[in-house]
């Protein structure tokens, strides 16, 4: 006969009869999600869409006046919106969208579908897509895309509302099937009594138009391209800002560590960089159990998604270049960015320390730019402390200063002995 489990045994198991797990383990789960930083993960998702846009006004702007008097009964618009990934078009056609919907609610029921076409490739599915948002009882299996097309237009005209279908991705739909929905979707209200039931944005990043056949073109218009550029580091900077006071606990994280994530983005333009770059540091730093993400998160983090190649760069360097790396390096250590009057300073101290006499002022600037343009380092003019002139800093968002320099000293002693 088994003996009966005591009462501190019986605690220390689960209703289903197995044993918690040791302190070890719960101590590192634990950690996860923990909050020390992140306060609202979801905020950091490639879908959430803030209420505000940085930096996307005057493309805003843009946009609306392709779809002017759209609150007018029989009116409808439509859109190219072309640009790079990570440049915010799709967040740009679902901001507009929302806010014209609700802007003109009183004098017409706008509607909208979002649909991508990389995983709705063929007019078939697309139809699919919109007949169920329409009517999600709605047969669609064995129908064709006349015939829902037709059920799609008997439904709006029911309902009395207008839809704004935005077709994601759509050069894969254009370069499977040709542009043939297209064309029946312009043409929707053809023969009716009644016109302006559907308006249609399409986003891609490359140049569409040019798999329009002319009578598509025709009807779409030309003028009808909004074409977006990749953010600059102003704007990524603003978009990492916005994110940390949605997602991040209050004093997480330092501004100069935030600008330091932009400039590590600034060469994409992306700003899906930003976001991913805000979330890798911030779990970095919980689970290492520290409330405060430091640069050291950002810059390993960077490294990983950029996969980059520092020693082969740095092993074709000039030998005072190296010296002037490792001056940098030493200062980035305990901060975000250096001046370019430190740089020359700490420059000095290493080339005695290394009994070597330091090069010219034209010579370091020649260095710096090497640096940069190699992305060994991002420079960039006064921004946090204004009212300094046109002082320069440069910053390390790429990689660890200290495992950088450690690298660099068995070269430079390397290069002096021979």
């Amino acid at each position: 006969m088994k003996t009966p489990l005591k009462d501190c045994q019986t605690e220390a198991m689960f209703n289903n009869g197995w044993r918690s797990p040791p302190k070890a383990m719960s101590a590192w789960l634990d950690r996860i999600g923990a909050g020390l930083v992140l306060q609202h993960p979801e905020m950091l998702g490639y879908d959430y869409l803030p209420s505000e846009l940085i930096g996307r006004d005057q493309q805003l702007i843009e946009l609306a006046s392709m779809f002017a008097g759209l609150e007018k009964p029989n009116s409808s618009g439509r859109a190219v919106i072309t640009g790079p990934v990570g440049s915010g078009k799709t967040a740009l056609s679902r901001r507009f969208v929302e806010d014209i919907s609700r802007h003109h609610a009183e004098k017409r029921n706008i509607r909208w579908l979002h649909i991508n076409c990389r995983n709705n490739p063929s007019p078939t599915q697309v139809m699919q897509r919109v007949i169920q948002y329409l009517s999600p009882g709605h047969p669609d299996r064995g129908l064709g895309v006349g015939e829902i097309l037709a059920s799609v237009r008997r439904l709006l005209k029911q309902s009395s509302s207008h839809i704004i279908i935005i077709l994601d991705e759509a050069d894969h739909l254009l370069r499977k099937s040709g542009d043939d929905l297209v064309y029946r979707l312009l043409r929707i209200d053809e023969d009716q009594d009644s016109t302006g039931s559907l308006s249609l944005i399409l986003i891609s990043q490359e140049q569409i138009l040019d798999l329009f056949e002319g009578a598509v073109i025709s009807r779409f218009g030309r003028s009808r391209h909004l074409r977006m550029q990749g953010y600059d580091e102003e704007g990524l900077f603003g978009i990492a800002k916005q994110r940390v006071s949605l997602a991040f606990t209050p004093s997480s994280i330092d501004e100069s560590v935030i600008l330091l994530i932009a400039e590590a983005a600034t060469a994409s333009g992306d700003a899906r960089v930003v976001i991913d770059l805000l979330d890798a540091a911030a779990k970095s730093a919980e689970l290492d159990g520290r409330s405060e993400v430091l640069s050291s998160d950002v810059q390993i983090s960077s490294m990983v998604k950029e996969g980059n190649h520092v020693e082969i760069i740095v092993d074709e360097l000039a030998t005072h270049a190296m010296i002037l790396l490792t001056a940098v390096c030493r200062r980035l250590k305990s901060c975000t960015e250096i001046t370019s009057g430190d740089v020359e300073t700490l420059y000095r101290v290493v080339c005695e320390e290394f009994e070597q006499a330091p090069r010219g002022h034209t010579t370091l600037w020649k260095y710096l730019k090497q640096f940069e343009e190699c992305d060994l380092l991002v420079a960039r003019i006064d921004r946090l402390n204004e009212g300094r002139g046109r002082t320069q800093h440069f910053s390390m968002p790429h990689m660890l200063p200290a495992d950088l320099e450690k690298h660099l000293q068995p070269l430079i002693n390397k290069r002096l002995r021979t």
